[in-house]
């Protein structure tokens, strides 16, 4: 199963400009489990992953991070991403 993990923060500007960005690739997937987490409030999942910067965001595969991106993408990133880690 592939997870996606995005880290965010209330008060970071990129991640607010990522947001409907990323609800749109969230109803692209059906198959695939979304999460997020603000790092203030969920500061030991993102020290568990290592984030040090947001928004970022994980894919994760049976347990194991296969992707990493860092800053605001695009959607097609986003997208390509996913695709490439289904099955």
């Amino acid at each position: 199963m592939l997870e996606v993990k995005k880290f965010s923060a209330s008060w970071c500007g990129p991640c607010k400009t990522l947001a409907p960005t990323f609800n749109e690739v969230k109803n692209s997937f059906s198959g695939v489990s979304f999460n997020e987490y603000d790092i203030d409030d969920s500061s030991d999942v993102a020290s568990q992953f290592g984030i040090r910067s947001v928004p970022t965001v994980l894919l994760v595969k049976d347990g194991k991070e296969v992707k990493r991106i860092v800053g605001a993408q695009s959607k097609m990133v986003y997208e390509t991403a996913i695709n490439e880690n289904l099955g």
